[in-house]
């Protein structure tokens, strides 16, 4: 894992994000909220990797949207870089997206199927008017390159593809703009297992050599693990626990992180039983959760 300095790449203080619910025939009418993000906050270093994970649900893509400004924070803080995102405008943001991007979680729906592989990821240089089209195609090959994406196949098609291979392009657009952080929305919960080995090996690879930040969502704790420097654990819309990757795998502290812990399935049966004895003491907890 790369070493981190200095101050928080992002901020993140006090995140809410309510969604009204509605009920009426003539008069609609707010009844009651449901709490997807509720009172988030944590910090992300330059080259650092904060896993957030949690069950669908807990509010982790939710506040990864957040983070992004595509959706509006109800109330709270996000800084990047010293910039208060959720009072900008939309020319602000679109300068600070320069700075921050994201991939994805499916690789089918996050391309447009009308356009070349060329095009997507040549297409964050044409909406910050970079280079000329020449230019912007050389890019796009060089990018390709770097994401182990064979670049002769720049004139096709995204149904032309794998998931796997989908979700290099996905990371390539990523790339484009010379991105400081990168939301990862379960890149890899969409593909084969073998698959999404390659893909973690990719992000980590591309980690080191541009020395990106990663805020890294995901539901599976293994492949948390395998990602992150810190881990921060999301019940209802709350963090319960926070503390190094390797802290918080080995000795779990809060009953939530414990019960995630031990869903967790180990190639070994005689470990297995042990974890499925242990898991019924969670059952509990999980149910709650629900």
């Amino acid at each position: 894992m790369p070493t981190t300095t200095g101050e928080p790449l992002l901020v993140v203080k006090n995140l809410k994000k309510y969604f009204p619910i509605r009920k009426g025939i003539l008069i609609d009418r707010t009844v009651d909220h449901v709490k997807a993000v509720d009172d988030v906050s944590f910090e992300v270093r330059a080259g650092e990797t904060l896993g957030l994970v949690g069950e669908s649900g807990s509010g982790k893509t939710t506040s990864g949207y957040c983070v992004l400004q595509l959706l509006k924070p109800t109330s709270g803080s996000v800084l990047f870089n010293g910039q208060e995102l959720t009072k900008m405008r939309k020319a602000g943001l679109r300068q600070v997206r320069r700075d921050l991007q994201v991939v994805f979680q499916d690789p089918y729906a996050s391309l447009n199927p009308r356009m070349t592989v060329g095009d997507i990821v040549s297409e964050p240089l044409l909406v910050h008017d970079i280079g000329d089209r020449r230019s912007r195609r050389r890019s796009a090959e060089q990018l390709l390159e770097v994401v182990g994406f064979n670049p002769d196949f720049i004139n096709r098609y995204p149904h032309e593809f794998s998931g796997g291979q989908r979700q290099r392009i996905g990371i390539a657009r990523a790339l484009a703009l010379n991105p400081s952080l990168i939301v990862c929305d379960e890149p890899v919960s969409a593909l084969d297992v073998s698959i999404q080995a390659q893909i973690l090996n990719l992000l980590k690879d591309l980690q080191a050599e541009f020395g990106l930040a990663y805020l890294f969502i995901a539901h599976d704790l293994a492949v948390v693990r395998t990602m992150s420097d810190r881990i921060a654990v999301m019940n209802r819309g709350k963090i319960v626990e926070e503390g190094p990757a390797e802290e918080v795998y080995s000795n779990p502290q809060d009953p939530y992180s414990q019960a995630l812990l031990a869903a967790v399935p180990i190639p070994d049966p005689r470990r297995m039983r042990e974890r499925r004895a242990e898991r019924r003491k969670h059952q509990d907890v999980l149910a709650e959760s629900i």
